[in-house]
């Protein structure tokens, strides 16, 4: 067996075994495989695909690169993650796994940075004061017992040959290709051991991927690499044609998670938030999706959920008062209202241009190890439907840094799509498939 055999093998279109995915994925982690070789072979992949069967043995294959977990064996309890493909607003972690857990199901996340214009929740988190995500193993199933959930950056050793292969898709322009996504997610998911999977796939202009064809691809891939692997899986596709709720950035978005655990919530944010709840409580055991439905309304309206969220905030070393001071998250040293030229139904706003703006901000990372300011972003008064006069305030721009404010406000303005009709009404959850 030979990379040069393995890749030509690809490039006719013919289907990987097991043995051959493992062989080069092993060696291209051990650094026997150069990057030129494994290169070709992702650019083969990208050009011919792969079936179930090679999608599942690549995502095996990462799994099996570095140090995986079965928290469900040490928490005694079946445990249920969720993961979301990547967009703008998107605070949901901090709401679905406070509601899942008060609901009585373990969820031990492990969540990423943000880099380039979509947020991370772990820079989200890091807004309250004290609040530690850099947990070691022990610290982080101690949480999940006390509190439900906790939320922890991922290990370096947790699953390295994804960290290498993207590198080289990233470089090599094939990241867009759909087994090459599907095992990325995949992989850090089946290494963290959870036994039930719900994938949030954004839709639209402010996610990775733009149109629902491919979202449904993405969605069916995942859920068939989960089922042979053991795995229960749903996928929701949901819609980024807008941002989710009504804030951008990092504290803000904290806040908007604290409110909508309050009762609060916009309502394609309420939307989403208890069609993933849901989902996750459903794997778990807890009943039918519409049972599940109404356990996830009533641990957000009873309070319980917030609860979960004060006291994981509390186990990880942050102060649950910044979760009703908002002040404790810092106060922004430059705030720009930015107010309507002209009268209108908002039909649009413009998703993937609203990061760059918060991006801009200071409120992500334009390089890996950038800083960012907790302060910072985007926070909107008006939404798509909304009419809006002119001289109304349409939203604030939010900094602490040195930033081009006058060119944030004109760009900000640019992001609204005004129309004399009221545009048609876009459900927050597109579609549900279950595996």
């Amino acid at each position: 067996m030979t990379a040069y055999d393995i890749i030509m093998k690809k490039r006719r279109g013919g289907e990987l075994s097991e043995d051959e995915i493992r062989f080069m994925t092993e060696g291209f982690v051990k650094d026997d495989i150069p990057d030129y070789q494994m290169s070709a072979l992702l650019m083969a992949i990208c050009f011919n695909g792969m079936t179930p069967s090679e999608t599942a043995a690549l995502t095996s294959a990462m799994v099996n690169s570095g140090d995986t977990y079965s928290p469900s064996a040490e928490l005694g309890r079946i445990c249920v993650d969720k993961h979301s493909t990547g967009g703008i607003g998107d605070k949901l972690t901090l709401i679905a796994a406070p509601i899942c857990a008060a609901c009585g199901v373990y969820i031990p996340k492990m969540s990423g940075r943000g880099l380039g214009h979509t947020g991370g929740t772990i820079d989200k988190l890091e807004s309250i004061p004290g609040l530690k995500t850099s947990l070691t193993h022990s610290e982080f199933i101690s949480v999940v017992k006390e509190a439900g959930f906790a939320v922890s950056g991922q290990t370096g050793t947790l699953v390295p040959a994804d960290k290498k292969i993207y590198a080289l898709r990233n470089a090599t322009a094939t990241v867009d290709s759909i087994p090459l996504i599907c095992s990325s997610i995949m992989s850090k998911k089946l290494a963290t051991g959870a036994e039930g999977i719900v994938i949030d796939v954004k839709v639209g202009d402010g996610a990775f991927m733009k149109n629902y064809d491919d979202a449904l691809r993405l969605a069916d891939s995942m859920i068939k690499v989960a089922k042979l692997s053991g795995r229960k899986c749903s996928a929701v596709l949901t819609d980024m044609e807008k941002p989710l709720g009504m804030a951008v950035g990092n504290a803000v978005e904290v806040i908007e998670a604290a409110e909508a655990l309050k009762g609060n919530a916009p309502a394609d944010l309420y939307e989403l938030s208890i069609a993933i709840s849901a989902e996750m409580l459903s794997l778990a055991g807890k009943g039918s999706p519409d049972e599940c439905t109404e356990l996830a309304k009533e641990a957000l309206s009873s309070g319980r959920a917030l609860a979960a969220l004060e006291k994981m905030v509390s186990l990880q070393g942050g102060n649950p008062e910044a979760l009703h001071d908002y002040s404790l998250l810092g106060v922004p040293s430059d705030v720009r209202e930015v107010v309507s030229e002209t009268d209108g139904y908002i039909t649009g706003i413009s998703c993937e241009k609203t990061g760059l703006i918060a991006l801009s901000l200071g409120a992500g990372r334009q390089f890996k190890n950038g800083d960012i300011d907790p302060t910072a972003g985007i926070i909107f008064n008006k939404t798509v439907g909304s009419y809006v006069h002119k001289g109304e305030v349409l939203g604030k721009l939010l900094t602490s840094s040195k930033r081009d404010m006058d060119a944030a406000e004109r760009d900000f303005r640019k992001l609204f799509r005004i129309s004399d009709t009221s545009p048609e009404k876009r459900p927050a959850v597109l579609k549900i498939i279950r595996s």
